[in-house]
């Protein structure tokens, strides 16, 4: 059993649901994509946890310029393709409520979504993974644009640009390591003994970051994504937050730290300030949100913000924190979301002033939303605590031995305190106070709503009581990792 039935049946799933339509499109799409968790769910099982990459699929696939078709799985990429066969069905199961034009192409689209997002998990070549990154950004393009909001147009070549432009400059990279390998090849663990002097590690270095920084997205290049996810169908933002951002973090974490060690340790210090930066930034502008989906999405600017200094301290704590975070974080900003989707669809409004006294005549949806809130917040015992105690560990360490010292960490750690007052404030506003003619008309979940939030409200306290078997299955990745940069880097 190699990795390659995971990439190609969503492939093979997005044509046929393509040529569906309506109701059957949906329930294809949803079959499929639990066919597909299911898929994965066999590979965890036969998964030994250790540092070596399993499943592999390694075929000729352009010779001539040493192009394999090469993809694996080892303990990160493990976390990211269970992330992403969990987090698809997901979506789909929370648009069963809606009605889009096509069908057949909005589902197709997310199907072929998640194949490339799954190349770019396991792609063990360096052109199959650009491959994978750019199949990746296509149908999300589409799906921005034509199912998007009022000003989809505008906000979605904007969209396209930023992460265009990005991509662009990390084939340069993938290129410029390709000649540089004895063999010329753009083999991955041909890739990690290339000998580069600091120089021109620093080059490899910003051309993978300016491209992994955008997907994230990390401050300064965040401005595209605020508007994207406001304007973006909910299934569209669910994705981009959900599991597109993670292809920059794992890009981090795969393809720039052990391809440019040398560059990574002179420019750390940067990023990490960087990182501090966005945190502070976006949480300060989600304070004076109005609007409940754009909140989320300042939320998530800052949530990211935290994971990537976690990686960018390149300590064990920090590595694994963000592998962990990067799971809970999709399953928390999926069902933040909905939540918000649930809002705007009966009451067609996202005004969290408009808002108040929804507890009072929708119980179970006050309290999913609470457990969802309270997962997002890092509250003990759900899974969020866990990633983020484990990230400002990491930064700790790391603040313990560079100049920059304890105050770093210190400012890294208001995400959790700033997070925690402006969503609790949020959650004041909407779910108490009294009822007014608008919220008086809100109806409870039920049905496929319900569902969805019993899955992603189990998820989260499920993850938070009892993290281990998540933990231990990077664990030996992470460890070797770190090592490997730490020994390349002295």
């Amino acid at each position: 059993m190699t990795v390659s039935i995971l990439i190609f049946l969503p492939v093979v799933a997005a044509i046929i649901v393509a040529l569906l339509k309506n109701e059957v499109a949906k329930y294809a799409a949803l079959f499929f994509s639990v066919a597909e968790l299911v898929i994965a769910g066999l590979f965890l099982s036969r998964f030994v946890p250790d540092a070596s990459t399993q499943f592999t699929i390694d075929v000729p696939w352009i010779t001539k310029f040493g192009i394999y078709f090469s993809a694996g799985i080892d303990g990160i990429s493990m976390i990211m393709v269970l992330l992403t066969t969990l987090i698809v069905p997901l979506i789909i199961l929370s648009t069963l409520q809606h009605k889009h034009s096509n069908a057949g192409a909005f589902y197709g689209l997310i199907l072929f979504m998640q194949a490339g997002m799954l190349v770019v998990f396991t792609a063990l070549d360096g052109f199959l993974f650009y491959v994978g990154w750019e199949a990746a950004l296509i149908p999300i393009y589409f799906i921005c644009a034509l199912w998007g909001g009022e000003n989809r147009i505008r906000i979605t070549i904007k969209f396209f640009i930023y992460t265009f432009a990005g991509s662009l400059f990390m084939l340069v990279g993938i290129i410029y390591l390709y000649l540089q390998s004895p063999g010329k090849t753009y083999d991955l663990h041909e890739f990690y003994k290339i000998g580069l002097d600091a120089h021109h590690q620093s080059i490899v270095f910003w051309s993978f970051f300016l491209a992994f920084a955008i997907k994230m997205p990390l401050f300064p290049f965040h401005t595209w994504q605020p508007d994207t996810y406001t304007e973006a169908p909910t299934a569209g933002t669910m994705l981009l937050s959900g599991i597109m951002l993670k292809m920059g973090i794992y890009g981090v974490i795969r393809w720039l730290i052990p391809n440019a060690p040398l560059g990574f340790i002179h420019w750390q210090s940067l990023v990490m300030i960087l990182a501090v930066i966005g945190i502070v930034y976006a949480s300060l502008i989600a304070f004076n949100q109005k609007d409940g989906k754009r909140l989320i999405a300042y939320s998530s600017i800052a949530h990211v913000g935290l994971i990537a200094a976690g990686i960018f301290a390149w300590t064990t704590l920090g590595v694994q924190g963000a592998m962990i975070q990067m799971l809970n974080h999709g399953i928390n900003v999926v069902g933040m979301f909905f939540i918000w989707d649930i809002i705007s669809r009966r009451l067609n409004t996202r005004d969290i002033s408009q808002l108040g006294g929804i507890a009072k005549v929708a119980p179970k949806f006050s309290i999913a939303f609470l457990i969802i809130l309270l997962g997002t917040v890092g509250l003990p015992l759900t899974n969020g605590f866990v990633g983020e105690f484990l990230l400002l560990a990491g930064v700790f360490q790391y603040s313990a031995y560079h100049y920059l010292n304890i105050t770093l960490a210190a400012v890294a750690g208001l995400t959790i305190i700033f997070g925690a007052v402006y969503l609790l404030r949020m959650y004041k506003n909407v779910m108490y106070g009294e009822l007014n003619e608008l919220t008086a008309t809100f109806t409870d979940v039920s049905g496929s709503e319900k569902l969805t939030l019993c899955i992603i409200c189990v998820l989260i306290i499920a993850l938070g009581v009892y993290p281990h078997p998540i933990m231990h299955i990077s664990e030996a990745a992470v460890n070797n990792l770190v090592q490997m940069i730490n020994v390349r880097g002295n």
